[in-house]
């Protein structure tokens, strides 16, 4: 594939009068990094995107409710009335609230679109960061704060997005509605997402939502190479794997202990490989991404997408553990307890295995295979934690992929857009169960090293953020059509 070039991402973005509908400035290398000043729009936006960084909405110190104030604060000032905007919370959560507004369509036959979004983001500490993480730095062509990445870029954007529409007179066919919750990244208290489903569906009802998930990345040295949509994602199951002995003296040892027999079933759980288990999006994954490549492996990709059963291409793609994790369900321990004395044989040994669970497969699919791992009747295997509903995966709808493929053609001139499924979880768990099919959008792009994001130094590049912010826009326009 092409690489990006700075026409068709900076010049659109960066030097377009007001929008990226204009024609681009000339070409610039993508090496010289030159990086123009923002538009008066882009700085407006930048503002937006500043505020929501640096209010804190983390669980252990922030506040989403005040996340969700600041932001209809804004869109009542750009012309939206009360019966738009919802601010909801629960009684005991009052840190834990959001906001749902809309745009009224025109017509009556079109049904709503969702743009949905999580306020929180994962808790940071000031003295493990370089900066300080509730404070937005733009600094050698990033923007660094919690939250810059996941995922108040795109929140803002979808903030944005309905303001630019209101100034610009926009009447859309499809009725606009935003959805900007609390509770995707931890969870600990509740989750805005699943409330909206379970209490006020009405709030949310959409033919489709727009979420993260999707987006582009980089060969690590500025040039966009790819963008995905994400079109499903896995399940979450954590398994407790748990074996007991009676114990004694730690000075008469025996073979029969409890933190061995745990670590023989871990041992097992390592070594046992799911079988790979495509569906449409991966099956269109491995074909098209593979097809891209030039190398061994992407002919591998492509021979799964046509044989799930060949095991030398398995062998060869699931060396990548990105790939491995898209083709079958995982399973890893994370957490470890055991034993009550240190002069005492072990009495009790657990071992928590998180499981990523591909569509198709469930917990108790999951478990059973674990039981077969391990073949020990004397280890427990129970289904433990929080239970999030098993991830509806949206289909592949022309309707859905058309508009984003025309944007990607003209944002990323030589750059395919690739249906993806996202080996992690998002909010789309608690939407897809009630007939609202979740989609995570190309536009933006990340490095190939995470960008910090749930880490240290969390960052996303500015042309990256700004890019995003237009070619959102469009493709927002374009499912909402003109009424």
């Amino acid at each position: 594939m092409k690489p990006l070039t700075i026409a068709a991402a900076t010049a659109l973005a960066l030097l377009a009068p007001q929008t990226v509908n204009a024609q681009a400035a000339p070409a610039q290398t993508v090496n010289a990094q030159t990086v123009n000043a923002p538009r008066p729009d882009q700085l407006a936006f930048r503002d937006l995107y500043k505020e929501l960084v640096e209010t804190d909405t983390s669980v252990a110190t922030g506040s989403c409710t005040a996340a969700a104030e600041k932001m209809a604060a804004r869109l009542k000032a750009a012309g939206y009335t009360d019966d738009q905007l919802t601010l909801f919370k629960v009684d005991g959560f009052p840190l834990d609230g959001g906001l749902v507004a809309q745009l009224p369509g025109t017509s009556r036959d079109a049904k709503p679109m969702l743009l949905l979004g999580h306020l929180d983001v994962v808790n940071a500490r000031r003295e493990d960061w370089q900066r300080d993480p509730f404070t937005l730095i733009e600094e050698g062509g990033y923007f660094y704060g919690r939250g810059t990445s996941d995922m108040k870029a795109m929140v803002a954007t979808w903030v944005d997005t309905l303001i630019r529409l209101k100034q610009q007179g926009f009447r859309p066919k499809r009725t606009i509605k935003l959805a900007l919750t609390c509770g995707e990244e931890s969870g600990a208290r509740m989750n805005g997402a699943q409330w909206l489903a379970e209490n006020r569906p009405d709030l949310i009802a959409a033919e489709f939502a727009l979420n993260e998930g999707g987006g582009g990345s980089t060969d690590g040295h500025g040039r966009v190479v790819t963008q995905s949509i994400q079109i499903g994602e896995k399940s979450n199951r954590n398994f407790e794997v748990e074996t007991t002995n009676p114990g004694g003296h730690s000075s008469i040892p025996i073979d029969d202990n409890a933190i061995y027999a745990l670590a023989d079933a871990i041992e097992k759980v390592r070594a046992y490989r799911f079988p790979i288990r495509l569906n449409d999006t991966t099956r269109a994954f491995f074909a098209r991404e593979g097809a891209e490549r030039t190398d061994q492996v992407g002919r591998a990709m492509v021979a799964l997408a046509n044989d799930p059963a060949d095991r030398a291409a398995d062998a060869l793609v699931s060396a990548d553990r990105t790939f491995n994790s898209m083709l079958r369900t995982t399973c890893v321990a994370t957490l470890l307890e055991a034993g009550h004395a240190a002069n005492a044989l072990p009495q009790r040994a657990r071992a928590t295995i998180n499981c990523r669970i591909v569509p198709g497969e469930d917990a108790d699919t999951t478990r059973a295979a674990l039981i077969a791992a391990i073949g020990d009747a004397k280890a427990k295997v129970t289904l433990v934690g929080r239970l999030r509903p098993v991830a509806v995966p949206p289909p592949l709808d022309p309707k859905i992929l058309a508009p984003a493929e025309k944007l990607v053609a003209r944002y990323f001139p030589g750059v395919s857009l690739i249906p993806t499924m996202m080996t992690g979880a998002t909010d789309a768990t608690y939407i897809g169960p009630i007939g609202i099919p979740t989609y995570g959008v190309p536009g933006g792009w990340g490095d190939p090293d995470g960008n910090g994001t749930h880490g240290l130094n969390e960052r996303r590049e500015v042309r990256s953020v700004y890019v995003g912010r237009d070619f959102l826009f469009d493709l927002v326009k374009a499912y909402a059509g003109r009424g």
